[in-house]
């Protein structure tokens, strides 16, 4: 696991399109229990290199009532992008995750972690690329049919500030999956 994240972290497969250059962020640990599978660092964290060290990581610990110490433990959770470097910004946002990280990545990531009980997909482009046939028409419609998911994928929407509008159009959200996160967070995390 050691040499497959330094080889990650010295990736530059798609350098020349990336405007602030390569700086893969990936953590991840052989006993890690918990896979988070978001899109692609935005500038906060290319700039720290820390993962979801932003609004956006914030309101995800919330979401799963976990602490930083806790969050951070590698041990614990597996934090692998869909795109593992700053894309890019686009019009209404940054840039969809680059296409070449998980087919070059993800496999070689999960090969390693022998111990995943879940795997969280946050927004579309995870949900896609893990739940292919499987997810619905829409991210809304992905995340309302959560349960058809689990024990192995809990699909949720992208905990970004930007959002605001999404939740407060699916008050579902917080009320039937956000409970049923918690709980196999703190299930999986106690043993």
């Amino acid at each position: 696991m050691k040499a497959l994240l330094h080889e990650i972290k010295e990736c530059t497969i798609c350098k020349e399109h990336l405007v602030l250059g390569p700086r893969p962020v990936v953590s991840a640990h052989p006993e890690s229990k918990i896979v988070i599978i978001g899109q692609a660092p935005g500038t906060k964290v290319h700039a720290s290199g820390i993962p979801w060290d932003d609004a956006s990581g914030r309101q995800l610990r919330k979401w799963l009532n976990v602490t930083d110490e806790e969050f951070y433990d590698e041990k614990k959770f597996a934090i692998i992008p869909m795109g593992f470097c700053y894309p890019g910004k686009g019009k209404t946002g940054d840039l969809p995750p680059r296409p070449e990280c998980a087919p070059q990545w993800h496999k070689p990531l999960f090969d390693e972690l022998k111990n995943v009980e879940l795997v969280i997909l946050i927004g579309m482009y995870a949900q896609k690329y893990y739940l292919g046939k499987a997810a619905k028409k829409t991210l809304t419609e992905t995340v309302d049919n959560f349960q058809e998911y689990l024990p192995k994928y809990l699909p949720l929407p992208h905990p970004s500030p930007r959002n605001r509008f999404w939740l407060t159009k699916n008050p579902w959200f917080e009320v039937e999956v956000l409970p049923v996160l918690r709980e196999q967070v703190r299930k999986m995390l106690r043993h």
